[in-house]
């Protein structure tokens, strides 16, 4: 069955996450946000830059799917904003908890599109390079709102992302057919091969794993638009537009990953409730062991026979 096919795929991720929550005490809560930071900064920017810029781009495949990844993060803003009357009473509480409704976890996107027999990490980086930007965008811009940010200081907030500039980079070395010297490309896959270990291993160190029991009206709305609303209009997308099978499968396994590790950090920032956040994530996560092995599963039976 590929259901089961898939999950056992997808073993190896939870089991690591798994390990990360009993590892959890091992290390101070300093040290774990070291990680990081250290993902943040450097070793997934390596893995997005390596993933896109180590094969041939064609750029039909970036055109088709910018507008399907654009449209995907928009379907969760406005999706969030209609539970605005049953969630937190505070606006910016709800804005860092909206942003849950859009923001994506790359390092579980880029192990699930391996499963797929049509796609792989060449397409999720585009998808990812597409994506960074415009949900940076929403979320800065929901979680500013009220002035904690300047104009100014949201473009550059925004424009200096990390995983924006390697994703973008990666996509211009893909598409132009660039290749990096081996001395400088080698340490740089290097440090791409450590990405999704240290990343798995905190997700597991810091998320609640008693999140579930705290499912109400408000967070469950926003696990439905995020694990199956969302993956639903992609595959719809891919459907009713014939796209391509390697992009059809990339776009909803995108579209149904779980939110970014880091949202609570972004809305700590910014003053909102971050355990509201570390709670939603914690439940997206969790939840992603049984919905994205579902969703891999119909991507592979609607797309491998096209």
């Amino acid at each position: 069955m590929v259901f089961i096919a898939v999950f056992t795929g997808l073993m190896p991720v939870f089991l690591l996450v798994g390990l990360g929550g009993l590892l959890r005490n091992r290390l101070s809560v300093n040290a774990w946000q070291g990680l990081d930071r250290l993902n943040f900064e450097i070793l997934f920017p390596a893995l997005l830059f390596v993933a896109a810029a180590s094969r041939p781009i064609e750029i039909e495949k970036l055109v088709i799917m910018a507008p399907v990844v654009w449209a995907t993060l928009s379907v969760g803003l406005g999706l969030g904003w209609l539970v605005r009357h049953v969630g937190p009473d505070r606006f910016l509480d709800f804005a860092g908890a909206w942003q849950v409704g859009w923001r994506f976890n790359t390092a579980l996107g880029l192990v699930a599109v391996e499963l797929l027999t049509h796609g792989g990490a060449g397409e999720m980086a585009v998808a990812v390079g597409m994506g960074v930007p415009v949900a940076n965008l929403f979320a800065v811009s929901a979680l500013s709102r009220g002035g904690a940010l300047g104009l100014g200081a949201t473009v550059a907030k925004i424009a200096l992302n990390p995983f924006l500039l390697a994703s973008l980079g990666g996509v211009v070395f893909g598409l132009m057919g660039w290749r990096l010297p081996t001395p400088i490309m080698a340490p740089v896959e290097m440090l791409a091969r450590a990405a999704i270990p240290i990343a798995l291993l905190s997700i597991g160190a810091t998320m609640n794993w008693g999140a579930l029991a705290r499912l109400d009206r408000f967070n469950g709305a926003i696990c439905v638009i995020k694990l199956l609303a969302l993956p639903m209009f992609a595959l719809g997308v891919g459907v009713g537009f014939g796209l391509d099978p390697a992009i059809a499968s990339v776009l909803v396994v995108f579209a149904a990953l779980p939110t970014a590790s880091a949202a609570h950090v972004l809305a700590s920032a910014f003053g909102a409730d971050r355990q509201l956040v570390a709670t939603l994530i914690a439940q997206t996560t969790l939840l992603s062991a049984l919905s994205l092995p579902l969703w891999i599963t119909i991507a592979e039976l609607v797309f491998s026979t096209r």
